[in-house]
């Protein structure tokens, strides 16, 4: 008898093992099953720093947590309703997420007394009622991948490697999700190891197939395709997404992409992504520091390419000096700092926003530069072409502010039309008598952008201070006091839209405003506050130098703004400054992302005490 099918309007699900149990890969694999289904979606993926951490410890966790619905998604979701457990760490670490009532799938084989001890478990929680007000399916997933592996030429430690590969079959049968994707991954991934493979298959095989009939799992679950516009979609993570715009951005401009880059978490997945595509004239360059990452980078703008660097805060500290000198040469330099916590080393591989007030000011000297924030992996994408066309266009370096969540994250992109992106072809100085490198375009002020070797433009380069219009080394206070002005001048007059206020009935007298990831967060908490009943006005900055010119005005409006930051409120400082309004502070430094319920709660103190 088939077995009953209850649907279900969105879920969230949470994979959780040691670092070796490969709870990224099966996030992944479900993720992918689940966007060609149409469903909208949003993952979080979690991971140690540590290369590999003891086994079934607390600090050895992974997770990753994929929230899909048949409407619109904005954020992983706050609280799990499928837990995905495969030893005790992973369900202590996890538990106090859980919502009452969630669903725990658990790895009973490995409810062990010495993996309960290595974690402080004082009783087995299957056993003694601790998880009574949760719904707890205790498999033995080990052994029964084993058994299903037993006609296979392999170890036990060997079969119990695809014991991950069970649980995704299981989860695969329970939410209808599609086989045939996940079956091609591994006939192509393992296509050299047929033994490995094999195995791969039938654990997961043999996972779908005990959904369907064991006892234990009464119901399966389906979720309707979302109602999105109309187009062709990919499933994208933040970095890809960069990736991807930075090529759009070098075939739009003509330009030779070049990324001089130093391998840092978790900004590194660009480095990786781009090496693949040198079929578009990408040229990667992994230096062997980041000093000597960014110098390269810089170099190839002054050749007249497309120069790029990647990092993370560390490495935009070691950077400095040389973004200083991108100012003082006003060349386009493409900046891209994928936040993490901090500071020094800090928290490797969890979210942060704290490096805003480090892009904006964090150089000797008056070294202004433009500073733009993507709102989602999705955006990744136009936030890159976005800063060509601002670095290209004025000559000036351009940070991209994006971080861990927006990076690692991953939701449905709608592939755009190569003829609805901006035309950013450039032109280089030619040759000509009397050339002046600085004398100044009169609308963008930028100067000359002169390609070395080119006849008659021979000029002066270096980090000593510039004379106006010449380039020729200057030790004139006038004349420093001129070039540092019009280098600032140059920035805040970069064209940038104007700040886009929803507020439906224009009764709001709070606004909630954003900047890079907290997107999400709190768009999803503006939903829920109006459906309350509450009148709520939200917007979200993707400049940040310069401002959008009517933010002084949009500010004005309100009596009261709240800024939620992942750091202790480096937005809110620059707001204070320019614009002596007392905005209200939401700030957490936690390395995960804010939750909708957080910011509700917040909204709610502010609006009603």
């Amino acid at each position: 008898m088939a077995k009953p099918v209850v649907s279900l309007n969105q879920v969230t699900i949470r994979f959780a093992g040691d670092s070796g149990d490969g709870m990224q890969l099966t996030g992944d694999r479900f993720t992918m099953d689940t966007a060609s289904l149409g469903n909208d979606l949003s993952t979080l993926p979690n991971y140690p720093a540590e290369i590999r951490a003891p086994q079934g410890t607390l600090p050895g966790v992974s997770s990753f947590q994929l929230h899909f619905a048949d409407h619109h998604v904005q954020t992983p979701g706050d609280a799990p309703d499928i837990l995905v457990a495969m030893n005790p760490a992973a369900l202590k670490a996890n538990i106090k997420d859980l919502k009452r009532g969630a669903t725990i799938i658990v790895d009973k084989d490995e409810f062990t007394n010495r993996n309960l001890t290595k974690v402080g478990y004082p009783g087995n929680p299957l056993d003694d009622g601790s998880l009574d007000s949760y719904k707890v399916h205790a498999v033995p997933l080990t052994s029964l991948t084993v058994a299903a592996l037993s006609q296979l030429t392999l170890s036990r430690k060997e079969a119990e490697r695809s014991k991950n590969m069970f649980a995704l079959g299981l989860l695969t049968w329970m939410y209808h999700r599609p086989t045939e994707s996940t079956e091609n991954f591994l006939k192509t991934k393992f296509a050299k190891k047929p033994d490995i493979l094999e195995a791969n298959l039938l654990a997961y095989r043999t996972g779908w197939n005990y959904g369907e009939t064991t006892e234990d799992f009464s119901v399966s679950y389906e979720i309707a395709p979302a109602k999105m516009p109309a187009g062709q979609y990919r499933n994208i993570s933040g970095n890809t997404a960069m990736a991807y715009g930075l090529i759009a951005a070098s075939q739009r401009s003509g330009l030779q992409l070049f990324l001089g880059s130093y391998p840092i978490t978790p900004a590194s997945d660009i480095l990786h992504e781009l090496s693949k595509h040198k079929k578009f004239g990408v040229i990667t360059f992994q230096a062997e520091d980041e000093i000597a990452a960014i110098g390269s980078a810089l170099g190839a703008a002054y050749g007249g390419a497309l120069g790029i660097t990647t990092t993370s805060g560390p490495g935009v500290a070691l950077k400095s000096e040389m973004i200083g000198l991108g100012v003082m040469l006003e060349l386009p330099l493409i900046i891209i700092d994928v936040q993490r916590g901090g500071p020094s080393t800090g928290l490797p591989t969890k979210t942060e926003q704290a490096d805003l007030l480090q892009a904006m000011f964090g150089r000797n000297g008056e070294s202004p530069v433009a500073v733009i924030a993507p709102s989602s992996p999705s955006d990744c994408f136009a936030i890159a072409v976005e800063a060509a066309r601002i670095a290209t266009t004025y000559r000036v370096p351009v940070f991209i502010l994006s971080d861990g969540y927006v990076a690692n994250g991953s939701e449905p992109w709608k592939i755009p039309e190569v003829d609805s992106l901006p035309d950013l072809h450039v032109e280089f100085a030619k040759s000509q008598e009397d050339f002046k490198p600085y004398l100044r375009d009169t609308k963008t002020l930028a100067r000359p952008w002169a390609i070395p070797g080119t006849k008659g433009i021979e000029h002066r380069i270096g980090g000593l201070e510039k004379a106006d219009v010449t380039g020729d080394i200057s030790y004139d206070a006038a004349n420093h006091d001129l070039m540092v002005r019009a280098r600032a001048a140059k920035v805040a007059g970069i064209e940038v839209p104007n700040l886009v206020v929803d507020d439906p009935t224009g009764e709001a007298d709070v606004l909630l405003l954003g900047w890079g990831s907290t997107y999400g967060p709190i768009a999803s908490a503006v939903e829920l506050l109006r459906a309350n009943g509450e009148h709520i006005a939200q917007a979200h900055l993707r400049y940040i130098n310069p401002f959008p010119k009517n933010l002084g005005d949009v500010l004005k409006k309100y009596s009261k703004v709240i800024v939620p930051e992942m750091n202790l409120g480096q937005l809110s400082m620059l707001l204070r400054a320019q614009y002596l309004k007392d905005v209200i502070g939401y700030n957490m430094v936690r390395g995960l992302p804010f939750t909708t319920t957080e910011i509700v709660e917040a909204t709610m103190e502010v609006l009603h005490g």
